[in-house]
């Protein structure tokens, strides 16, 4: 077979044979009398062998070896190819995904362009300073995307700078709750205590959704998270754990003011007085927790609250006692 047929039903040009041939990847096995080049059934195979390890990624100097070195072992070549594909994927992705974030921007021209691209870049910044510098900036020089500070958010570990990011996330309004929501699906606690976090930002009717899905958490700091926001927003399911929060000695005193909050309405109130009076009583409970549990009945206002409270002035546990007595006196006097 001619050099133009092995082109035509190999689909290597005429040239790349010819490059082939000069590397001494493929010979032909002869020539014609006119002095053309003839291939052989075995030299069309081996272009097609070439073809098939070139399309895993190796080079021509690879493809020579694999094919003529005996000794050639393929698998740890077959592992730098794999590792090398990894990396190229993950570049691309990563290139794919800033041009994404810069292209939600809108940005009218190159100077928009710049200035999300620097915003990107120091959100990225191993500098704790730099990143919360360009939270900070990013509803001032340029919009940065809804989807970058979400990332940033769900990895971010200082406090300061995630208290930027939370504050520059709350200016997009509700646009990243569906971001966030990925954030609570995540199966790492610690991303998940960042996203509620976060949601606890950000006012609506959709936050406080995702706070109350947030309850239902495997992981403890999550719930408690969720429930001091569902506490101020008014939302009752976040009542048991609160209470839970007052006698594990867990930001307490956070949990009750958000108490209080919620006792604002009466029948809540009375329902909150009972759920605590029921904690007093219960048999595990101890000592301190007796005496935080009665501090947290300070301002539950309504009258069940204040009979609670008469009933705990005898207490058998003096600190008890002395607690509800002091809290009684303080009521009496408003």
């Amino acid at each position: 077979m001619l050099i133009g047929d092995v082109a035509k039903h190999s689909g290597v040009s005429a040239r790349m044979l010819r490059h082939y041939e000069a590397l001494g990847l493929v010979r032909p096995t002869g020539r014609t009398g006119g002095g053309y080049r003839e291939y052989a059934e075995a030299d069309i195979r081996r272009v097609f062998h070439i073809e098939s390890l070139r399309s895993l990624g190796l080079s021509l100097r690879e493809v020579g070896r694999a094919l003529d070195d005996p000794g050639f072992a393929p698998s740890e070549l077959v592992d730098d190819l794999i590792r090398q594909t990894r990396e190229r994927i993950a570049a691309e992705t990563e290139l794919l995904t800033r041009l994404r974030r810069i292209g939600s921007a809108e940005p009218s021209g190159w100077q928009d362009v710049l200035q999300v691209v620097a915003l990107l870049q120091a959100l990225g910044s191993k500098s704790p300073e730099t990143r919360q510098r360009a939270a900070l900036s990013s509803a001032e020089e340029a919009p940065v995307p809804v989807e970058a500070l979400v990332e940033a958010v769900l990895s971010e570990t200082d406090p300061s700078v995630a208290g930027a990011l939370h504050w520059a996330l709350a200016r997009s309004g509700e646009d990243g709750l569906p971001l966030l929501a990925r954030g609570l699906g995540s199966p790492l606690a610690e991303v998940r205590d960042r996203a509620v976090r976060a949601v606890a930002e950000i006012p609506g009717d959709r936050a406080t959704g995702l706070l109350r899905e947030a309850l239902g958490d495997a992981d403890i700091a999550v719930r408690r998270h969720a429930a001091l926001e569902l506490g101020v927003r008014g939302a009752p399911e976040a009542v048991p754990t609160l209470i839970d929060m007052v006698v594990e000695e867990a930001n307490d005193v956070d949990a009750a003011d958000a108490l209080s909050a919620l006792a604002g309405r009466p029948a809540l109130a009375d329902r909150i007085t009972g759920l605590l009076v029921d904690r007093l009583a219960h048999d595990t409970t101890g000592p301190s927790a007796r005496r935080r549990l009665t501090q947290a009945l300070a301002d539950i206002p309504g009258h069940t609250a204040s009979r609670a409270l008469t009933e705990l002035s005898h207490d058998g546990d003096r600190a008890v006692a002395l607690t509800a007595s002091y809290i009684l006196g303080m009521r009496g006097a408003r």
